[in-house]
């Protein structure tokens, strides 16, 4: 449909040294960047539409490591970092119903192999790990420049449209806010262009049965949020916090 194609902007294969595994559901096959593997606690990370995890992977890497800028460092965690349907490697094309479907398939897998699973998303990510974490006790959830819905956010950039009905891709993050009970971090950029912060008051405002922490890093955009020292830390702290 057109409209995916305002939403999905599917990223090439491009060369890395990372370890990849390869989940199936409903006969496809979906790649995942896996670093430090082996451990009891897991991370599954969902990015950005237009993330090429590739990329985001030498972050992570440099976050799993015992530094004086990252304590407690996240050592203890294996971490997956997930190519969507038609994203580098992984088959099929991408649609909000894929999504869903592939990652609470992804959590029930990796929930049989690990002792606790963490959920980390970020952009249209938060609205695929807010699904998860109201279908499936996750251990933590961290959502970087979450929205309520994209419907919301191209509403308010398309008022005369009736979104609504042209949208078939919703991600309705806050309508299953209520169905969210684990702990969660909401961290948002200062200066970001893309989601607004009415969208992710919105989203915390719908967080009822447990206030999230809230951090607004300063300084930061919607796009480059995560090259700030203040974003692994706060990922780090609140993932180690009891």
């Amino acid at each position: 449909m057109m409209q995916r194609s305002f939403i999905y902007f599917p990223t090439e294969v491009v060369e890395h040294r990372f370890d990849e595994v390869i989940f199936e559901n409903d006969d496809v096959s979906t790649t995942s960047i896996l670093l430090n593997k082996g451990q009891d606690k897991a991370i599954i990370y969902f990015g950005g539409n237009a993330e090429n995890v590739a990329f985001t992977a030498p972050e992570f890497e440099q976050a799993l490591l015992e530094t004086e800028l990252l304590e407690p460092e996240l050592s203890a965690y294996s971490v997956y970092l997930v190519n969507y349907r038609g994203y580098a490697s992984s088959e099929g094309s991408p649609s909000e119903a894929a999504l869903l479907s592939d990652a609470l398939a992804m959590y029930d897998s990796l929930a049989l192999t690990h002792e606790s699973v963490f959920v980390i998303g970020r952009s249209l990510g938060s609205g695929v790990a807010s699904y998860i974490a109201s279908e499936r006790p996750v251990k933590k959830l961290v959502l970087v420049t979450p929205f309520d819905s994209i419907q919301s956010i191209a509403q308010k950039q398309f008022p005369f449209y009736p979104m609504s009905i042209l949208l078939k891709d919703k991600f309705n993050s806050v309508a299953r806010a209520g169905n969210i009970y684990c702990d969660t971090l909401i961290l948002g950029a200062e200066y970001d262009k893309i989601v607004r912060r009415i969208h992710t008051d919105k989203l915390i405002q719908a967080l009822v049965n447990r206030a999230p922490e809230v951090i607004f890093i300063q300084g930061a955009g919607h796009n480059d949020i995560s090259q700030h020292a203040t974003y692994y830390q706060s990922i780090s702290a609140f993932l180690h916090s009891h």
